[in-house]
């Protein structure tokens, strides 16, 4: 018979699940997800897939003290994770296709050799940037649509009367709103109006935002995943594409048959996830070890 109190026996009841469920929660369940983890085929990720050079499966960048590329080296897709493949700050910049217009700087504190803290480079911009000097550094063309062969977004903010869908019928005043005066705009005129520089401080939303898509081809040479961030920003893969207008660099760089590069790039390019999810990448990491490797860098 039992004379414990019901206020203790509730007590007791508590204690005894507490201990049950740390027993089986907080011990056997992490053992046994461990011991799983170390089946053949897991265990190297779940390990880390730790390589001589840091983690398989967290990118790194290439790239001298002030950023610019080792031209040596493969280069990584950009990271938007902290300074860039930093694993305690994983981000994307939650940037969508329909960030066209710069918040340009202010011109006094650029002639005072400051940095305009307001300033905003969208996101069509800062591809049309990585495009042009990717596409120098490869010696490809980096021209692709909506950007301006100076690297920006070729974005007009044109002015004037609307119709009744809204459309400025009758342009009275036309801007590049990412090219800052005294810049000559990337497009003489926009349907019979000149085209002008843009102001500083002046306000051009109230017009009709019209990007340009100019002559450039409709598959550039420089691929997607060599001006933009993966969503993680940790990803250590590019395309094969990317890869491919890498080989001449570094073969030249580091006194390699261009051939020989090429069977790297094949060596460390994983298919396709699950035989028929995304496309085939190479992970840079990897690839730039094996280089280091089998051809190290006289410089």
């Amino acid at each position: 018979m039992n004379t414990l109190p019901g206020w203790l026996r509730q007590h007791v009841a508590a204690l005894r699940a507490l201990v049950v469920f740390t027993v089986v929660l907080g011990l056997a369940y992490p053992l046994a997800i461990t011991a799983i983890a170390q089946v053949p085929g897991l265990r190297d990720k779940a390990d880390g897939s730790l390589i001589s050079s840091g983690s398989a499966l967290i990118g790194q960048s290439f790239t001298d003290a002030e950023g610019n590329p080792l031209k040596q080296y493969f280069q990584s897709r950009a990271s938007n994770a902290g300074d860039g493949y930093d694993p305690m700050a994983t981000s994307a910049s939650n940037l969508g296709p329909e960030d066209v217009v710069d918040t340009l700087p202010d011109p006094a504190l650029v002639a005072a050799g400051k940095e305009d803290e307001n300033a905003r480079t969208s996101l069509l911009t800062t591809v049309c940037t990585r495009s042009v000097e990717v596409g120098a550094l490869e010696g490809v063309d980096g021209s692709r649509p909506y950007c301006t062969e100076a690297g920006v977004g070729a974005v007009l903010s044109v002015l004037g009367p609307r119709d009744a869908s809204g459309v400025v019928s009758r342009p009275t005043e036309v801007v590049s709103v990412n090219e800052a005066c005294p810049a000559v705009p990337f497009v003489a005129e926009y349907k019979g109006v000149k085209v002008e520089c843009a102001t500083y401080g002046e306000d051009y939303s109230t017009g009709q935002i019209v990007p340009v898509r100019g002559d450039a081809p409709a598959a550039p040479a420089v691929p997607a995943d060599a001006v933009t961030a993966s969503g993680s920003g940790l990803d250590p893969h590019i395309s094969v594409d990317y890869a491919k207008i890498q080989a001449r660099r570094v073969a030249e760089t580091r006194g390699l048959p261009v051939a020989e590069v090429q069977e790297l790039i094949e060596a460390h390019t994983t298919g396709r996830a699950l035989g028929f999810m995304g496309e085939p990448v190479v992970n840079v990491l990897e690839l730039n070890t094996a280089l280091d490797r089998t051809a190290p860098f006289q410089g």
